[in-house]
């Protein structure tokens, strides 16, 4: 029997960076020697599979060697499943699912911002969903009603319902639990007001309605100037370094151990010789992620 963990990264807001979230830790599970396979339900956009296509190109055009994601066969043209009934577009997702997790230790599931079957499907069959938000009311308003008047919180929404069906569907199916984590994505650097009303609110709701709060990742030039190359800060190295190296590129590797580790993922040598393996590199550059802005 597997014993695959299945890693749903969901909101159905989009722009809140599932993808980028998604493509950290799948890449960070890989250099701890974990077999992981992808699954992009974001039919449309595919930025997680574009990702890992360009990690191949990139690596074989360059010679260099990089651990792989797998990424079991949807549909010729994926986009094409959102037309497709509903019966039809589940089985096709189950029979990539059951061969992602004979496979691998992890699969990783990105699903769309907005609602459809194969997204309520994969929060379903998830063990821990994790549900990156920006510091934002509007990205708040998805997992929680707020009073306009006193901005306390009224009731859950539609995001948190559907979170809520999934855990009813796993506790009928096998009679588990879904751990559910909002990640804190691209947080400002200064304390502003905003952000201390919107934090109260999700660690009220968390409270609530349950799931655990965590810090994500912030707005950083440097997860997004690794992309085309299929790459991200954990793979870069005195070997591979298609982008000149920067102190913010340290601060990134020790941000991203920090997510593992509140996802329970993290495994403490081979990060921690990671952020010291590019923390000795030299020289470094500069650049806008090195200052932080002072409220």
């Amino acid at each position: 029997m597997s014993n695959a963990r299945i890693l749903v990264f969901g909101n159905e807001k989009g722009g809140a960076g599932k993808s980028t979230v998604a493509m950290h830790v799948a890449t960070a599970l890989l250099h701890q020697g974990k077999r992981v396979a992808i699954i992009d339900l974001d039919l449309r956009q595919r930025s997680l599979s574009h990702f890992f296509e360009n990690r191949k190109k990139w690596a074989a055009a360059n010679e260099k060697i990089l651990p792989h994601a797998t990424e079991p066969f949807l549909h010729k043209n994926p986009a094409e499943l959102l037309k497709v009934p509903e019966a039809e577009a589940k089985g096709i997702f189950d029979r990539a699912l059951s061969e992602a997790i004979d496979t691998a230790d992890y699969v990783i599931i990105d699903t769309p911002g907005g609602d459809h079957v194969l997204s309520r499907r994969a929060h379903a069959v998830g063990h821990v969903i994790i549900t990156p938000m920006n510091d934002s009311f509007i990205d708040f308003d998805l997992l929680g009603q707020v009073d306009p008047v006193t901005l306390e919180v009224k009731r859950p929404s539609i995001y948190a319902e559907t979170v809520w069906n999934s855990r009813k569907q796993r506790a009928q199916w096998d009679g588990k639990t879904i751990d559910w984590i909002v990640l804190r994505n691209r947080l400002a650097t200064n304390e502003a007001r905003n952000r201390k009303r919107v934090d109260e609110r999700v660690r009220a709701l968390g409270k609530r309605i349950g799931f655990r709060v965590a810090a994500g990742l912030r707005d950083r030039v440097i997860y997004r100037e690794l992309f085309p190359f299929g790459l991200t800060v954990l793979d870069l190295s005195a070997d591979i370094r298609p982008v000149p190296t920067s102190l913010a590129q340290v601060s990134a590797r020790q941000e991203l151990r920090a997510v593992m580790m509140e996802l329970e993922l993290e495994n403490d040598d081979v990060v921690s010789a990671q952020i010291t393996e590019l923390g000795e590199a030299e020289p470094f550059e500069a650049d806008e992620d090195d200052y932080e802005a002072v409220d």
